[in-house]
């Protein structure tokens, strides 16, 4: 069922970007998925105009939505019952760099969009460009030539030659890897490092990105360790039952 809801919102997004922004100006890309050196990425909505490149991050979700630029996720209420979801501002923060590197162009040409389409009422003050209403009107407002005719082609071209490469079984795979990975940020792609809480918890070790404070990205060391320690165990268990066997 919720992948139904996201695939209709994508439908409903995808829409309101066909009726809404003249053809002719923005060229449209949907559901992409790119390479990186860090695993793949999904992006929604991707529109190659004059004016720069768009990305839209579709959310359908219903409700009041709670959250803030620094938060690492948000909160939707819908009859009094709470759901957590991670901050889509942190996606379209790594879908940026992404789509930086491959198209070959700088970062300032490119601007992310959180748009939800559901019935959403935000109940805190989120930044500008987090909306749920006049997508069309807001990509309109950048009307500053920043791309020629000859790199808007380029760029189509490239988001062209990039369908059916990679497949969404090898994106979900690769999205585990990221997100399960000691060594690397799931968020910007730089290195993790081992950093130590100061103040009164001082002297607890977790992960942070070698990038802050650029990036916040922080995880808990402890909760590795024990996972780590379960996967022992059951190898364990596992070749003692296989020695069983044998004799």
């Amino acid at each position: 069922m919720r992948l139904f809801k996201g695939w209709f919102g994508e439908q409903k997004t995808e829409l309101n970007l066909w009726f809404s922004l003249d053809k002719n100006l923005y060229q449209r890309f949907h559901d992409v998925i790119i390479s990186s050196s860090n695993g793949t990425t999904q992006l929604d909505h991707i529109l190659v105009s004059p004016y720069g490149v768009f990305i839209v991050e579709t959310k359908n979700r219903t409700g009041w939505i709670f959250g803030s630029e620094s938060q690492a996720n948000w909160t939707q209420v819908v009859y009094k019952k709470k759901y957590s979801f991670q901050n889509p501002l942190r996606q379209i923060y790594r879908h940026k760099k992404v789509l930086s590197q491959y198209l070959n162009i700088d970062e300032s040409y490119i601007e992310g969009v959180v748009f939800f389409n559901g019935d959403a009422q935000f109940k805190t003050e989120l930044p500008p460009n987090v909306l749920n209403y006049g997508l069309g009107s807001y990509i309109k407002q950048y009307n500053d030539i920043v791309l020629s005719d000859t790199e808007i082609q380029r760029i189509c071209d490239l988001l062209i030659s990039t369908e059916g490469r990679v497949s969404k079984q090898e994106h979900l795979q690769s999205l585990h890897q990221r997100l399960t990975s000691d060594t690397v940020c799931p968020k910007c792609g730089s290195d993790l490092v081992v950093r130590t809480v100061k103040g009164s918890k001082r002297g607890i070790h977790f992960l942070g990105c070698s990038s802050y404070p650029k990036c916040k990205f922080t995880k808990d060391i402890q909760s590795n360790k024990k996972a780590n320690l379960l996967n022992i165990v059951i190898v364990a268990f596992m070749l003692i039952l296989l020695i069983g066997l044998v004799n």
